[in-house]
């Protein structure tokens, strides 16, 4: 089977007679075609990387269809210390079929046809991470590292952080943008590029936080309700540390207009490595990025089931990131290890003295 006799059994009209919009990023231009509400939805969301200009790559949102009939799927193996089901897949001739085993979508990744369908107005996050996936595929086929960090960026200066999940990315990152003129590039995928200066291209993915970091900054605190905010306040700091709560923080709403640049020359490099049990002090220490594996393993990031390579294979099951290419990335980078116990006012002036100075 190929892509083609999947799309001959679905019904492209309500993507094809709808308003496209378009959206560039970095050297990536797309065209995103579905119909209200979802469209609404989706244009208010890529606010900042909306464009006038038609992007080469097609994206086909269909509601409410699915597949008929339903393809043996193949679970896909989660990533080492992932727990659950999340994804399983079809190979076909010249595609791969994903499903979201949650939610039920399903989507078609192929070079000639890009297809959502499914549950899709209820799963909004869901389709904001397929066409940011299309983003990260064609920038990896042009030899740009995928890295499991967060960023921001004064326009000369640029500082990644990267951590294991739940270390803290999203609420250090957030805290440097209390910093006057600094401007957020990504939050959970960073694409790293070798150059000189090296350079660092964000995703249009806005930060999904937990109560903890709301709490944590006093700039958010109106994301919650008061009586949420009673509620949290009444429970234990590791309680709240653990809660798994997510509330979308619209970076324009929150910082107003002009506080995202997704591309900018990435310099620094900060790996958190710290511990909420540690007793000493935050510190931030250069490092050899070379000798440390632990600390490189939590900077690369695999590309996933939806990857397909130059070649038109697609990324196998299992397949772990090579360290070459992300060494040869870093190279000039300061990288720094964030070791000692979580404080995240000491971080905040660490990154503040890193963008003064």
């Amino acid at each position: 089977m190929r892509a083609s006799d999947v799309i001959a059994t679905l019904d492209l009209t309500p993507a094809t007679g709808a308003e496209p919009f378009y959206l560039s990023v970095g050297p990536v231009g797309l065209t995103v075609l579905c119909p209200e509400p979802l469209r609404g939805m989706l244009v208010a969301y890529f606010d900042e990387a909306l464009s006038e200009t038609p992007g080469p790559t097609v994206v086909n949102l269909l509601p409410g269809q699915a597949l008929d009939p339903e393809p043996d799927w193949t679970e896909w193996s989660r990533e080492p210390g992932k727990a659950g089901r999340k994804d399983a897949i079809v190979d076909l001739e010249d595609a791969r079929l994903v499903r979201k085993l949650r939610s039920g979508v399903t989507f078609l990744q192929s070079p000639g046809a890009l297809v959502a369908l499914g549950p899709l107005t209820e799963n909004v996050s869901t389709v904001i991470n397929f066409i940011n996936t299309q983003i990260l595929t064609q920038c990896q086929q042009e030899g740009w590292q995928l890295c499991h960090a967060a960023a921001v960026t004064d326009g000369t200066r640029t500082l990644a952080i990267s951590g294991l999940s739940g270390g803290g990315k999203s609420t250090s990152v957030l805290r440097m943008m209390d910093l006057d003129g600094i401007a957020f590039v990504s939050n959970d995928r960073l694409l790293v590029q070798a150059g000189r200066p090296a350079r660092a291209l964000g995703i249009p993915k806005h930060p999904r936080i937990n109560p903890g970091t709301i709490l944590g900054n006093p700039r958010l605190h109106g994301m919650l309700t008061s009586a949420r905010r009673a509620e949290l306040d009444a429970m234990e700091a590791e309680v709240i540390w653990t809660l798994e709560d997510k509330h979308d923080l619209m970076i324009g709403a929150v910082y107003g207009p002009g506080r995202v640049r997704y591309e900018a020359p990435l310099t620094d490099f900060w790996v958190l490595n710290w511990s909420r049990a540690a007793s000493d002090p935050t510190r931030v220490a250069e490092v050899d990025l070379s000798a440390r594996p632990d600390l490189l393993g939590a900077i690369m990031k695999s590309p996933g089931p939806f990857y397909q390579h130059p070649d038109g294979t697609f990324e196998p099951d299992g397949a772990r990131p090579d360290p070459a290419p992300y060494l040869a990335a870093l190279q000039g980078i300061r990288v720094s290890e964030v070791s000692g116990r979580i404080d995240f006012d000491a971080l905040a002036e660490a990154g503040r003295g890193l963008f003064d100075g």
